[in-house]
């Protein structure tokens, strides 16, 4: 039997998330876990039925979460998302990071929009929700950040060019984020997936040769699956991980270490 003491590191009831592009893949699977471990879960993102369809799947598992559209590369959606939590007076405690874009195409093809989307979701949206919500949580003494990078963030991938520089931007990020606010309480971490079958990969998943090429650079053997993330998002979002911040965290599988 799991003694109390320990329960109580995990235990996330009362608080407050909020998790972008919640309502499928990684983030998805990070907002289940909060759910899962007490925390009444807001998930953002673009799509309103993919978010009330995840709502609806949470509530049924009695879980707590609603619905918040929001459009991460769009700074006055973000405007509006804010002032909507700030007027219903609700404080967001764990802010997860999780809404990305990846535009799959050849350097050289990129256009300025390409690039100026990819920033935009990528960089400027967590930034902005950072810069919004990490100050009132130093003032409460408690605070958890959780960024969602890339293997891309320090090694190259194909066609990837835009997204490989938002998501090293991604890890500046957190380390500034962590620097400014850890002694007040609130922690800053990335995750570093490696490849995972979601939507955002389903164009490369296509490719059972490339999977298969993937699989076999990991130590596990496998790619990874988005319910890999359930137990790294509660370490990190929970007391469980009080001392953990600035840190680059690889689920990946071992990928990273071959």
């Amino acid at each position: 039997m799991l003694d109390a003491r320990f329960a109580k590191l995990f235990d996330l009831s009362g608080r407050t998330a909020l998790v972008t592009g919640g309502s499928s893949g990684i983030g998805r699977a990070m907002a289940e876990a909060l759910g899962g471990a007490g925390a009444h879960v807001l998930l953002a993102a673009r799509r309103q039925d993919a978010l009330e369809l995840t709502v609806r799947a949470m509530t049924a598992a009695g879980w707590h979460a609603s619905a918040e559209p929001v459009d991460v590369s769009d700074r006055a959606s973000i405007a509006a998302l804010v002032e909507r939590l700030r007027a219903a007076r609700r404080p967001v405690d764990i802010l997860v990071n999780a809404a990305g874009i990846n535009q799959r195409v050849p350097f050289e093809t990129l256009t300025d929009d390409d690039w100026d989307t990819t920033m935009a979701a990528n960089v400027t949206g967590p930034f902005l929700l950072t810069r919004a919500f990490a100050p009132a949580m130093a003032a409460r003494g408690w605070g958890r950040i959780v960024n969602v990078a890339s293997q891309q963030a320090v090694r190259a991938f194909g066609h990837s060019g835009a997204y490989g520089a938002s998501k090293a931007a991604i890890v500046g990020l957190t380390r500034s984020t962590a620097e400014r606010w850890s002694a007040q309480g609130v922690t800053c971490n990335a995750l570093m997936p490696g490849f995972v079958i979601t939507p955002l990969t389903a164009e490369a998943a296509r490719d059972p040769v490339r999977v298969a090429a993937m699989a076999a650079r990991t130590m596990s053997g496998r790619n990874g699956m988005p319910d890999d993330f359930h137990g790294v998002t509660l370490l990190l979002a929970s007391d469980a991980g009080a001392a953990i911040t600035g840190s680059m965290v690889y689920v990946d599988g071992g990928f990273s270490a071959t």
